[in-house]
């Protein structure tokens, strides 16, 4: 058994054939206590993003007597999330040398031991930083079908996703897959998390049908202060998320940092502008979610780019996602009711392939490896993309027929109208 490549300058630039930090890609004689003690940090802040970060930030968008459903979604998947990690997730994404999937050998987390080494960091580390992008991936399609699906089928599909649709797709760009060998750049989860968890909601909204009166007759957010909240947590937790991707406590996690700190500046202000000109007002909901449109689409670049270039990277997040939620939401009439594709989905796809231009080093960039130029890179990128879109989608398509099929998916029209915070937990956001 081999662990194999991890996301960002340990696993992907040593892919890509770029320097690495001393023993960040092969099992060390010891673990570096510095680097260790960084990446268990970052797995707090990974967490943190998720809860109470995400479920704030989603809970703020809804009407208040759903606000309380978004968050049990987001608990919830979290603990199911972390067990299926360990009992089969990690072993799938990171063991063996296989094109399409991980083996056998770390089911339950047998044999990670306390002494055990991977990249340069204790095994258990390094599969604890993994579950926490594993826990809050699948938390992102929260966002696609609140107000409206029954309990149930949120943990069946969520569950059956993590293990068919996360896992292989780690697998293929960062556990050593045919992507990664092909070389592909994806620092810390444009492709992984964001492509991914993007293509299903959509896929997701489409099946499980709009909220009625969608889109002319929807309800404002019950609380854009708690909505800020939860951004402000989701901004703070991503330095872990992307700095924390380097695997080390060096000049790669820094450079991420701030990249991603610039692109979520930039963004924010971008799509502030925007909705000035558009609707003659700039929202602080507006303001937020451009900020986090930022943050997707910096994600996949984050350590392969310089400052400028994440800065720019921010504009153009804010302007593609700005104009997909138009599209998404007002043109194609999806209810893809809190814009996770348009804002998750295609900043990181935005990312994912912007980022064969940006590496260049003449724009402060780390270069290529295995493309040798920014052609090869570019056409690998595009693969990457299009086939991690069209795995999720069609994977989706499947997973969530056989759950309306075993337990049913859209809550009735009784729930919804009572709202689910009643009608499935017996519980208000708020009493009187």
């Amino acid at each position: 058994m081999r662990i194999r490549s991890v996301p960002a300058a340990a696993g992907v630039a040593a892919a890509l054939g770029l320097a690495v930090p001393s023993g960040a890609w092969a099992a060390s004689a010891g673990a570096d206590h510095g680097d260790a003690a960084w990446v268990l940090a970052a797995s707090a802040l990974v967490l943190f993003m998720t809860l109470p970060g995400l479920a704030l930030f989603y809970a703020g968008l809804v009407r208040g007597k759903n606000a309380l459903s978004v968050m049990i979604h987001c608990v919830a998947i979290a603990c199911l999330a972390s067990l299926l990690w360990f009992a089969a997730g990690y072993s799938l994404a990171f063991d063996g040398d296989g094109g399409l999937i991980g083996g056998a050998s770390r089911l339950f987390l047998a044999g990670v031991r306390r002494d055990g080494v991977v990249q340069g960091l204790p095994e258990g580390a390094y599969a604890l930083f993994q579950m926490t992008f594993a826990v809050i991936t699948p938390c992102l399609i929260v966002g696609a079908y609140v107000e409206r699906i029954r309990f149930a089928a949120v943990l069946m599909f969520s569950g059956l996703w993590l293990l068919l649709v996360y896992a292989p797709v780690t697998h293929w760009v960062w556990g050593g897959g045919w992507l990664a060998q092909r070389g592909v750049m994806d620092f810390a989860g444009g492709l992984v998390v964001h492509a991914t968890a993007g293509a299903s909601a959509l896929v997701m909204a489409v099946m499980l049908g709009r909220r009625r009166g969608f889109p002319k007759e929807m309800h404002p957010p019950h609380s854009p202060g708690m909505t800020l909240i939860g951004a402000g947590m989701l901004w703070v937790g991503w330095y872990g998320f992307n700095g924390g991707s380097a695997l080390a406590a060096n000049g790669s996690a820094a450079a991420a940092i701030l990249a991603t700190h610039l692109s979520a500046s930039a963004a924010g202000l971008t799509w502030a502008a925007l909705e000035k000109w558009r609707f003659e007002r700039a929202s602080m909901v507006g303001m937020v979610t451009g900020a986090v449109a930022g943050l997707a689409t910096i994600t996949p670049a984050s350590g392969f780019v310089g400052p400028a270039a994440a800065a720019g990277l921010g504009v153009a997040g804010a302007v593609v996602c700005f104009f997909a939620v138009e599209l998404v939401r007002n043109h194609l009439k999806i209810d893809d009711s809190l814009d996770v594709f348009a804002v998750h989905g295609v900043g990181g796809i935005l990312g994912s392939i912007l980022v064969a231009i940006l590496a260049h080093p003449a724009l402060g960039g780390v270069g290529y490896g295995k493309a040798h130029d920014l052609g090869g890179q570019l056409a690998v990128q595009v693969v990457g993309v299009a086939s991690v879109v069209a795995w999720s989608a069609a994977a989706s398509v499947a997973l969530i027929w056989l759950t309306r099929l075993a337990v049913g998916l859209r809550a009735s029209d009784e729930e919804i109208e009572d709202g689910l915070d009643l009608s499935y937990h017996g519980e208000r956001a708020y009493n009187p």
